[in-house]
């Protein structure tokens, strides 16, 4: 389960780019960060202190964040980009997860916030996102 700050663009990006990848829908399901979904499936003692924008709920119930919920996120997609993922995961954590900092403070004034939060999508692909 990835979950996703409704109001940055790059995470929308996130989210397209993942959907995209996982054409049978089986890697990947959805939910913003301010959803019941989230409420629901992660403890509010785990919510705590969590980034607002990518927090991933691995099947083994962990909750991955920052660089660790990209890696994650690219190794799930398979193909070069698990090969992209392992490259990552070889940089140490530290420096890994201050690169993923920078790029959050930087995130909205470069990624466009979406003018439509919740775009009209086909049943199939709605099936992907929990509310």
């Amino acid at each position: 389960m990835v979950f996703y700050d409704g109001a940055c663009g790059l995470c929308h990006r996130t989210v397209r780019f993942a959907i995209a990848r996982d054409r049978d829908g089986s890697r990947f399901r959805f939910a913003a960060l301010d959803s019941q979904a989230f409420c629901r499936l992660v403890a509010e003692w785990a919510r705590t202190g969590l980034p607002d924008s990518l927090v991933v709920l691995a099947p083994d119930g962990t909750l991955l964040t920052r660089s660790a919920a990209v890696i994650h996120i690219l190794e799930r997609i398979g193909g070069p980009w698990r090969l992209a993922g392992g490259l990552l995961a070889l940089v140490p954590l530290g420096i890994r997860d201050l690169g993923y900092d920078g790029i959050a403070r930087a995130r909205y004034p470069l990624f466009r916030r979406p003018t439509d939060s919740c775009p009209v999508t086909s049943p199939e692909l709605r099936a992907r996102f929990e509310d």
